[in-house]
């Protein structure tokens, strides 16, 4: 087994013949590191927020969760999977909280 620097994250059996395979070589072990990176990020987070149970770290794991699915590191069910188990650790607002907005008529103008 011949392996190369950032072995740990892909080790390599066969080496790459053609020069674009050497390329794709390099090019699928830098994305590797940078997967392995978001998602060790994402677990992190995670975990973190479901033992505090705190609004700020729920939400930086759910906005963590929605970046790796934009780049497609998990999958975006995954994600929403996520995001459903942790808002879920969110205290319950009562009806003073929700308090609706009320949007303003536009004043038109006639001519």
């Amino acid at each position: 087994m011949i392996f190369y620097p950032l072995s740990n994250i892909i080790p390599v059996t066969n080496m790459p013949v053609t020069k674009t395979a050497k390329r794709a070589l390099r090019s699928s072990r830098k994305k590797a590191l940078l997967n392995k990176g978001i998602t060790a990020a994402l677990e992190i987070a995670i975990r973190k927020a479901r033992t505090t149970k705190s609004e700020a770290n729920i939400k930086r794991a759910v906005s963590l969760a929605d970046r790796a699915a934009k780049t497609k590191t998990i999958h975006k069910n995954k994600a929403n999977r996520i995001k459903r188990v942790l808002t879920k650790l969110l205290p319950k607002r009562t009806k003073a909280a929700k308090t609706k907005v009320v949007k303003k008529a536009k004043k038109t103008s006639k001519k």
